[in-house]
């Protein structure tokens, strides 16, 4: 088959080369052969630090002959930022608090002993993190039937999340949906963990599965793909901390 009705309906790359601009108003602008494109609500794309510039800046550069925007993931986790945080910055705080009260790290198996002792290891090493670092204290429990969390550690998840700037906020809220858990997200924000180290933990049972029978190449290639967000997302992360 013919690739031209993509060609069709992508837009076709007009400039020649994509960088990071110096910063105004605070914010370092991206550039296209020196003017900056707009979101989809015509704002500036323009991030808070030139590192995140750069992020996102390599991703246009890296479009060849059109712009496929599902290659782009941290230009439209930067247009959710620009376009959609300011506005509903209380929604998507909720959002983050809601991953926390059903948070994956919080649901145990009840076997095999192995499993369970690598859940408890591993798992419980991030809620520790969690309360440490942020007094957030989520009790696991055993099985997948959902348990509340304690009301006054939702809202302290909510408040946390509120303390964030919009393009942080954006990062842990597609991060906590990502990996099913505000805690790997917040941690990732913070370097705790890598962006592969992340998605490994949440795939723990998985990855467990897989060393008792093997690979199913449908998981297989479905984590090649999560572990592709993953890593922006890190990136996303380690730009907003320079």
């Amino acid at each position: 088959m013919s690739d031209k009705p993509d060609l069709i309906e992508k837009p076709r790359r007009f400039y020649k080369a994509a960088t990071a601009g110096d910063a105004k108003d605070g914010l370092y602008p991206v550039l296209l052969d020196g003017r900056t494109p707009k979101s989809p609500q015509k704002k500036p794309l323009a991030l808070p630090t030139l590192a995140l510039a750069q992020v996102v800046a390599d991703e246009w550069e890296a479009q060849e002959k059109v712009i496929d925007s599902t290659a782009m993931p941290a230009t439209r986790l930067a247009f959710t930022a620009i376009d959609r945080i300011a506005e509903t910055r209380a929604e998507v705080a909720r959002e983050v608090a809601a991953y926390a009260g059903s948070d994956l790290l919080c649901y145990r198996a009840d076997g095999p002993t192995p499993l369970i002792e690598r859940q408890d290891r591993e798992w419980g090493a991030m809620l520790d993190w969690a309360k440490a670092e942020h007094g957030v204290a989520l009790e696991p429990i055993t099985g997948i039937i959902h348990a509340p969390q304690p009301p006054a550690t939702l809202a302290a998840v909510e408040a946390l999340a509120l303390t964030l700037d919009d393009y942080s906020l954006a990062g842990v809220a597609y991060a906590a949906g990502l990996f099913g858990s505000t805690v790997l997200a917040l941690a990732l924000r913070a370097g705790r963990v890598t962006g592969q180290k992340a998605l490994d933990l949440s795939r723990l049972d998985e990855i467990y599965q897989a060393e008792q029978w093997g690979d199913d190449h449908e998981a297989v290639t479905r984590a090649a793909n999560l572990a592709v967000e993953a890593a922006v997302l890190e990136r996303w992360f380690a730009a907003l901390r320079r």
